[in-house]
This record gives C-alpha cells, structure tokens and sequence, in this order.
C-alpha cells in the first residue's frame, strides 16, 4: 500500500489535501522520462527555451489569484499578500534569467591565437533535482527551475509536503506551455525516497533550499558522488541603523522586514542593532508600527499577520521569547493587544524584545517567526563584531544616508548581500548566495548559470 502525504492548512489545523507519494516504480518511470528528454531539450536552440519558459509563465501569472489562495490555504500568509508572491517576485526572477540566458551561455572566447580557433562553450549538465521549500514556494522553485531549463537540463521538482499544490501547478503550466514530455516534472516523495534519487546516475546536479540540516542530509546523500550540490540555508539577519539614518523610513521598511510572512523567511531581519544616539527612538516607532498589525484568519484581506505554519514552530519561538525574558530581556508588545494569539496554537503575536544580548538564543538562532530582539551599539566597530557573531550569513542590511561607508561596512561584514535603505528582497540582476551555514553555491544573476552547466574547452588548430 502506497504512503499517504497529508497537508494540514495553518488557517485551522484541518486537512487541507492528501497525496499519494511515489513508489520506486513511479519515480523510476520520472527519471526515465527525464533521461530520455535531454538530448532533444539540450539541442533546442535557446529562443525556443524562452519561448516555451516565457509561456510556462504567462500561464501561471494568469492565475495569480487563484494560486494565491491555494498558498495562503496552504501556509497561512494573509491574503492580501500571496497573489503578489506570483504576480511580483516569481515574474520578476523568471522573465530576468529568460532574458539573461543568452549572454549567460554564449561562448567564451579568448585573444584570437595565429593557427587556432579557441572558445569555451557552456553545456547543460543533464538532469536537475530542486528540492523547494514551503516558505515562498513559487519563489524559491522559480530560483531554479527557469535556470536550469534555459540551460538545456531537465527538471525533477520535489516540493515540501506542506505546498504539493505549487509543484502540481508548474507541471500544469509546463505542459500548457508545451514543454516536451519528461522535460519538466515534480514528485511527491519522502525523504529516504529523495536520498535515492541524489544518488541515481541519471541526476546532475541538486539544489536544496531549507534547513541547515536538510542541508547536511543532502550534502550527505550526494557525497557518494561528484555531483552539483547547491543549498540556500538558514539565517539571522542583521539590520544595522546608524545615527544619520532617514529613522521613519528605517522604522517602517525593517520591521516589514522582520514581520512579512510572519518573520518566516530565510532573509527576514532577525536582529536589530540601533546606534545609541538614536536607539530609544527607533525601539518607539518600531513598537507603534507594530501595534498597527492584524493579526488573524488570512483569508481575511484586512489581516496582516496570519498563523505560522504550524503550532510546533509558534511555540519553537515562544520558547525563545520566554528564555529571553528568564534572563532578563523585556518585551515591549503585549500580546492582549492581538486577541487571536493563542497559546498551543501557529496564532503568534509578534513581539519586540530589548535589554537583549548574545548570550540569548532569539538573538542567535534562527527564529523563523515574528520576533526580533534590539540592541544600542556605540559606533560601527561595535555593529560590524555583533552583525558577524553568528553562524550565518546570508543578508545584512545598513540604514544610512552615507552610501561610501555602507561599502565600507560592507566590506567588513561577513555575508552573502550587502543591502543599504532595503532589506528582504532579491534583485535577479544580483547573484543570491551565503556563507557559513547559510549554505553555498549561488543562483539569479548571470552568475545563477554555472551551477547549471558544465564548461567545455575547444582548441582547434587550423591547418594551414
């Protein structure tokens, strides 16, 4: 008998859908496909890649209202909001790789050389695992998949178990945009099931957004082999606010950062460090604007905060929170004020700490929810040592009016993106990428291509 998967909506616990996960026969019958579709998809000439991503696109872009309740249904995040995660970053990400295939896989091409014809030439690496998260599910995927099939290679997608619907809906969209048959699929299958298929022949190359340790298990499964294996992992985020900063504009653009999907995001402002001089006016504004938060059914358009994904990670942070205040933090949001928080339940007020430190798990380990802890630093130097005190390091944002010294600090600040006046966005111009455990490898950008070819080097001498 076959394995059910069950997806439970945040919204109120019940069961959302159910899906039958593959068996060997059915994920042996996937990666037949798949190999059977390379060689044809490879010798497709690039504009008819972008034609048929471009409509894969089209097609999903169309039904942003629709996909977005399925997600919101799926994860939680407010209503108001998950149409966007279509309609904004999935076009945006998409249609800038579509565009930028071509200067990406063109040759290289050295000095001309007397007597040779020297070039470097991009080819696809074959079949691509991508291995999505629940958190910004079309997003995340989006990272991947439209690289991965510009560059000639099949697609495999296994998507979390709490958003089957999205991989289900860019299968449909592939097969709409007349994508060949094997060319592009996803699975529903476990994790013992995904190690197998790391280690298949027939798969290239892997790309894993998640947890640090799903990290290591992919690492783990693919160490057999001499195979691409790229992860985006964890973060805890800095924000530095300086003295010379526009405060208002800090105030309102780093607490979206560190509230938006509920905190739930690999790049949401974790922790914020406010030069003294304007620290207590900061930790003001930022209270009243997070008073002005809804917190409720994200079905709701007039609600901004729905539930967490699930209970265990709402009560994951309300640990921290409680440890936080054991050792002497003080929270600054009463949760009265959000009268859907809800203990033993993903309804989590957000919450404000300060009197914080590093001895505090909220201002170490990833929260992954609406919590951040604020603390005054005396100048820079201080700023940059506590930023870089952490195992992570994917973005840290500046909020300054001095864009020299934000390079400067850039430069001294150990992570993937750099932003100043911005945080919590990807700009597909700019490669995505961390360090530490925040993972490696890269995507988006012209950058976002290597992972997902293999450079081949031609030196022919011409015969005179």
């Amino acid at each position: 008998m076959s394995e059910i998967q069950r997806t439970f909506t945040p919204i109120d616990g019940s069961l959302f859908l159910e899906r039958e996960l593959a068996d060997d026969a059915h994920i042996e019958a996937v990666l037949t496909r798949a190999e059977a579709a390379q060689a044809g998809w490879r010798a497709a000439a690039i504009a008819d890649r972008a034609a048929a991503c471009t409509a894969l696109v089209d097609w999903v872009v169309a039904r942003k209202d629709t996909f977005g309740e399925e997600l919101t249904r799926q994860i939680g995040r407010p209503i108001r909001y998950t149409p966007n995660e279509i309609a904004g970053g999935f076009q945006e990400r998409a249609r800038y790789m579509i565009a930028a295939a071509p200067e990406s896989l063109a040759d290289i091409e050295p000095a001309p050389k007397e007597g040779f014809r020297r070039f470097i030439r991009r080819e696809p690496v074959g079949t691509v695992l991508v291995l999505a998260p629940w958190n910004y599910p079309w997003l995340t995927a989006v990272n991947a998949v439209i690289p991965a099939l510009m560059a000639g290679n099949c697609v495999i997608l296994k998507h979390s178990d709490q958003t089957p619907l999205v991989a289900e809906r860019l299968t449909e969209a592939a097969r709409a945009a007349g994508l060949p048959d094997g060319v592009f699929q996803h699975v529903h299958m476990t994790h013992d099931a995904v190690a197998r298929v790391i280690q298949d022949p027939r798969i290239a190359a892997v790309v894993f957004t998640g947890s640090v340790a799903g990290g290591h298990a992919v690492t783990q499964a693919a160490s057999t082999r001499f195979i691409r294996v790229a992860t985006e992992l964890g973060g805890k985020d800095p924000a530095y606010v300086r003295a010379d900063a526009d405060l208002a504009f800090a105030v309102e653009n780093v607490m979206d950062g560190v509230l938006f999907n509920s905190g739930q995001s690999c790049c949401a402002v974790e922790r914020i460090y406010v030069h003294q001089d304007v620290y207590q006016q900061f930790v003001d504004g930022a209270v009243a604007l997070t008073h002005s938060y809804v917190l409720g059914n994200p079905l709701d358009s007039s609600v901004t905060l729905g539930p967490l994904v699930r209970t265990r990670a709402a009560e994951f942070v309300r640990g921290q929170i409680a440890e936080a205040v054991a050792r002497g933090a003080q929270a600054l949001i009463d949760p009265a004020r959000f009268p859907d928080d809800r203990p033993n339940s993903p309804y989590l007020a957000p919450q404000i700490l300060v009197n914080v430190d590093h001895a505090m798990r909220v201002m170490t380990e990833e929260s992954f929810g609406p919590v951040v802890g604020i603390m005054p630093v005396r100048d820079d130097a201080e700023a940059v040592r506590l930023m870089n005190d952490s195992i992570y390091g994917l973005t840290a944002s500046i909020w300054t009016r001095d864009a020299d010294t934000a390079i400067a600090l850039g430069g001294q600040i150990e992570t993937g993106t750099v932003y100043m006046n911005r945080c919590d966005y990807l700009d597909p111009a700019l490669v995505w990428t961390g360090v530490k455990d925040s993972g490696r490898g890269m995507s988006l950008s012209v950058l976002g291509y290597e992972h997902f070819t293999q450079p081949k080097s031609y030196h022919l001498r011409i015969a005179t």
